[in-house]
């Protein structure tokens, strides 16, 4: 497929691929400093206030296939455009391996659908290698990122409460929610077990934090992105006040094709992006190019970017780009209350993700693996779905009646609705989500035999659990089992075994994947420095997950907000000094 080039005649000071959080922090702070930047965006345009978008607070059966399929991978009224399988954009397997690649096609990225859950990494998740010998250390320390978190909580807002945990810092925090009723008997079980439960913390604004942003009002949909601009979607919070400067040229339906570079300096020059629409491609020209389009698109970028002064692919002298791919650990458990039956019905939405969730509390130099989890717990009263949300279809049809012996459900007519008023409010569920060993077997490389739709080459994913994170996921299930048993509960289902890996999910399907041009000092061993620059070419920037080091048992997208602030600080005092 040949395309005709189309010049741009600007030169940007900037040109950023990719809206998500950290493509929209950089655009954010630079634009506030006065750079005039370009904005690729592979999807199209959002605002989650705009009634064109608006999703919340429709009910189910408004759903334009009355819940019998979906356009999107959550649902149709979640804020997700894309998936893990998108038309036109293939993606391959080696080896009889697994890796499911999420791909959010959209302004914000998957900041419109994401749980909100803001953690900070602890000190001792930037020193790994020197704790347990795995893996590598970062090139910066939690004290190097403090500066930035602090100013992330302040313009974004964070809920949760001051606990001084040594490895989950506390940020500068909004009031929580109050547990709901379910999360109370949770919190009684932790308890009893010597397992924490606190408030989570959570990037939704339980009271206002400026004039552009509204209180959240508990509709507990914030999978659909919010039109108040209550939680933090990178599109509402970060693109739209950076376009408002004037500084920034948005460009959607831009699919980045590669980063062109000098031939005598191996500087980057610009972006070649193909218009998704017209099919046409265009150059954008720039001084500084930020790759920020999610870690396995962002080496795809990289390793596409060959040239003499680059064989190997953009920032790629190392070898290491594609490389130390990982992602989050998940395995999840469910429980039926038998005590929760019947239950007094009332509204208890709250925020759109939990109020409590278990931060990991245990010291892995005592554990058979080398890498901790927090747990977070679903539950409660919030309104069902179609086929799905009652809950009762996990009791395999039946539930203990008031001898303790065990009676059919279900049924059909009034017996059956009887029976989903019983059964409703009465289940909970906790999902792990852990810390896996970053490796150089576990990767993404260009496919030598396939383009997508676009003539791009695609990415070809290699990867494997190994026992650190299997064994990671069997002790998640002794865990969920022990709080089980503290509720009273019933178990649901099988507890999963070393035959289907404990239950871990796929890769990738828990969509925190990181670590593919991780920063480093050595350029013989990373692809960027402690500002997520490159090595190669120091107008080049990652400053997405791609530059993690380590994943740690939180959730990557407060890092990737704060590293990127970090970096483009960097970048501005760079700038200054005449030496971009």
């Amino acid at each position: 497929m040949s395309f005709q080039i189309k010049e741009q005649p600007a030169v940007f000071d900037v040109c950023i691929i990719g809206s998500g959080a950290g493509g929209g922090m950089a655009a954010y702070q630079l634009s506030k400093a006065g750079a005039k930047v370009a904005l690729l965006e592979a999807g199209g345009y959002f605002d989650p206030a705009d009634p064109k978008y608006i999703t919340q607070l429709k009910w189910p059966w408004e759903s334009p296939r009355r819940g019998a399929s979906t356009t999107r991978a959550f649902g149709d009224f979640d804020a997700a455009w894309g998936g893990w399988e998108i038309e036109g954009e293939p993606y391959t397997r080696k080896s009889g391996t697994q890796f499911d690649w999420f791909r959010s096609r959209m302004l914000g990225g998957r900041t419109n659908h994401w749980g909100r859950i803001s953690l900070r990494f602890g000190p001792n998740d930037f020193r790994r290698k020197s704790i347990d010998g795995l893996g590598e250390d970062w090139p910066i320390t939690y004290d190097d990122v403090k500066p930035y978190y602090d100013q992330v909580d302040k313009l974004i807002g964070v809920f949760g409460s001051v606990e001084n945990l040594p490895n989950d810092p506390d940020s500068i925090y909004l009031a929580p929610p109050k547990p709901r009723l379910h999360e109370l008997f949770i919190k009684k079980a932790g308890k009893s077990v010597n397992i924490p439960v606190i408030p989570s913390r959570l990037s939704i604004l339980t009271q206002a934090i400026n004039k552009d942003r509204g209180q959240c009002f508990y509709c507990s949909q914030c999978n659909r992105a919010c039109q108040a601009y209550a939680d933090f979607s990178s599109s509402s919070v970060l693109v739209i006040p950076a376009i408002k400067t004037g500084n920034v040229t948005l460009i959607t339906d831009a699919m980045a094709r590669e980063v062109l570079t000098d031939p005598a300096t191996g500087l980057a020059t610009g972006v070649s992006y193909v218009d998704k629409i017209k099919l046409t491609e265009h150059t954008i020209k720039a001084k500084v190019v930020i790759l920020a389009a999610s870690a396995a698109e962002s080496a795809r970028l990289l390793l596409n970017s060959k040239s003499a002064r680059h064989p190997g692919g953009l920032a790629n002298s190392s070898g290491v780009v594609g490389k130390y791919l990982h992602d989050s650990t998940g395995a999840s458990r469910s429980a039926f209350l038998p005590h929760l039956m019947d239950r007094k019905r009332y509204n208890e939405d709250g925020v759109g993700g939990a109020h409590v969730y278990t931060p990991w509390w245990l010291d892995n130099k005592k554990l058979d693996f080398p890498r901790g989890y927090h747990i977070e717990y679903g539950g409660g009263m919030g309104m069902p779905g179609y086929g799905f949300g009652w809950g009762m279809e996990n009791t395999n049809g039946k539930y203990p009646g008031p001898d303790g012996q065990m009676k059919p459900a279900g049924g059909y007519g009034a017996s059956l609705k009887d029976d989903y008023r019983r059964f409703y409010g009465a289940y909970i569920g906790m999902a792990g989500r852990g810390e896996a060993v970053a490796t150089a077997d576990n990767y993404c490389e260009i496919d030598p035999n396939m383009v997508d739709r676009y003539g791009i080459p695609v990415l070809r994913f290699h990867y494997k659990w190994s026992d650190y994170e299997r064994k990671q996921a069997k002790h998640m299930h002794e865990t969920f089992e022990e709080i089980i048993h503290a509720l009273g509960g019933v178990a649901n289902g099988t507890k999963p075994g070393p035959e289907n890996d404990y239950g871990l999910a796929a890769p990738g399907r828990i969509i925190h994947e990181v670590g593919t041009s991780r920063m480093g000092n050595d350029p013989k061993t990373s692809a960027l420095n402690k500002y997520s620059q490159a090595h190669d070419a120091k107008n080049v920037f990652v400053v997405d997950g791609g530059a993690f080091v380590s994943q740690a048992d939180k959730n990557p997208t407060w890092t990737i907000l704060a590293l990127s602030w970090r970096a483009s600080d960097y970048i501005i005092d760079q700038v200054k000094q005449k030496n971009l």
